[in-house]
């Protein structure tokens, strides 16, 4: 047992300049440090980031509370969570806020492999084998995480089918990533460069438009690398939603349900995709379903759906919506709560993807957590220092692997 023997909890913030909180958790022999993320397009049922008050707040609750949380075992992690919830009295952190239950709980996973001289997957997974996730990045972007006139799908991604290893797998997606950027500019020779959140291109450009040019990109990487390359798309369907109907302002369309879903199985035939989040707003479990009946060999993704919540998870099973889920710590709140949704993805069938935020922080912890989860793959960005820490921190675990 490691007990938890002091914690510090500040402000801090993200990579698009959102107030958020770290933490820091000192056990005897080590400590652990981790700052929360924050989404821009975050589904209405995840935990709320921070209290009414602000980080302030959520820092005069804990330190208030920190008796409660000194001398718990910083590897008892179920212990942690159900501390802070009872701390926090609300279903979705509404007093002291995910952000801190994220720092709190993270940091205190840290500490623990810290003490221990190990990795912090490994307190994760025990002795089990570590399996290391393959990087879904986003390499053209439009929605919420870009500005107007960009695309109106948010996300356009990529991932390595035959990579031998996660060096070469980041290799080909930032390959991708630059092939995307030198179309651009042969269509549109005043394309400035801009990025979105996550460091995808974010060109003035129609989601039909965006499609010819990512698809161009990977048909050339994946000549001159030789590796196959998925496809996907990120809808990010929520922020589509407008009274009853998908609203596409970029391209002046209106779709009913019904014309979604038709839409969504055209596009997976047109463009060979193997992967699709979010194609419907985050309470259409009926058209998730539909569309994972429908489509074979396709991962349908619930991000927005389910957003790392056991409960909607289990809806979402009993009506065989999806087969595919996002793990976003910070949505539910706390590290215990995200691998026990994780569990219950993987044992019914569903693939795991464990994801970023667009408002992102420096951190490598979500590299760990990703194996810690068994995560199929790891959806972190593509470019950028908040981005590259993660994927780094996974070829350091890999090397460490070899040896």
């Amino acid at each position: 047992m490691v007990e938890i023997i002091d914690f510090k909890i500040r402000p801090a913030f993200t990579s698009r300049g959102d107030p958020t909180l770290e933490a820091e958790v000192i056990v005897r022999g080590g400590k652990g440090r981790a700052t929360s993320p924050m989404g821009a397009s975050a589904g209405k049922n995840e935990a709320v980031h921070l209290p009414k008050g602000g980080p302030k707040a959520s820092i005069e609750i804990l330190v208030s509370n920190r008796n409660r949380i000194i001398g718990i075992d910083a590897g008892d992690l179920k212990a942690l969570s159900d501390t802070l919830k009872d701390i926090d009295g609300t279903e979705k952190f509404e007093n002291i806020g995910a952000a801190a239950a994220y720092a709190i709980t993270v940091a205190s996973a840290e500490a623990e492999a810290d003490s221990r001289g190990v990795p912090m997957y490994e307190v994760l997974i025990g002795k089990e084998k570590p399996t290391i996730p393959y990087p879904l990045g986003n390499v053209l972007g439009g929605g919420k995480h870009a500005g107007k006139g960009s695309p109106d799908i948010q996300e356009f991604l990529v991932t390595p089918l035959g990579a031998p290893n996660i060096v070469e797998a980041i290799k080909v997606n930032l390959e991708v990533h630059k092939k995307v950027r030198s179309i651009i500019e042969e269509r549109d020779p005043t394309f400035t460069g801009g990025k979105g959140d996550e460091g995808a291109w974010a060109p003035k450009m129609t989601d039909e438009e965006a499609f010819e040019v990512v698809e161009k990109a990977i048909d050339h990487v994946s000549r001159e690398l030789g590796y196959k390359i998925g496809f996907g798309i990120d809808m990010a369907s929520s922020s589509l939603w407008e009274n009853g109907k998908y609203v596409y302002r970029r391209k002046g369309k209106i779709l009913t349900p019904e014309e979604q879903l038709a839409y969504v199985e055209d596009l997976v035939k047109r463009y060979n995709l193997i992967y699709v989040e979010d194609p419907f707003h985050e309470e259409d479990f009926e058209s998730f379903s539909e569309l994972t009946k429908k489509i074979k060999d396709v991962v349908i993704v619930g991000d927005d759906l389910f957003v790392t919540n056991v409960a909607r998870l289990e809806r979402g099973i009993k009506m065989n919506a999806a087969n595919g889920v996002i793990l976003k710590v910070n949505q539910v709140g706390t590290l215990y709560d995200a691998l026990l949704f994780s569990k219950l993805a993987i044992d019914n069938g569903y693939k795991v993807i464990a994801s970023h935020r667009s408002g992102d922080t420096w951190d490598h912890h979500l590299a760990h957590i990703a194996i810690g989860a068994k995560a199929w793959l790891i959806k972190t960005g593509i470019v950028g220092g908040e981005r590259m820490s993660k994927l780094m921190e996974l070829c350091r675990i890999w090397e460490g692997l070899q040896e």
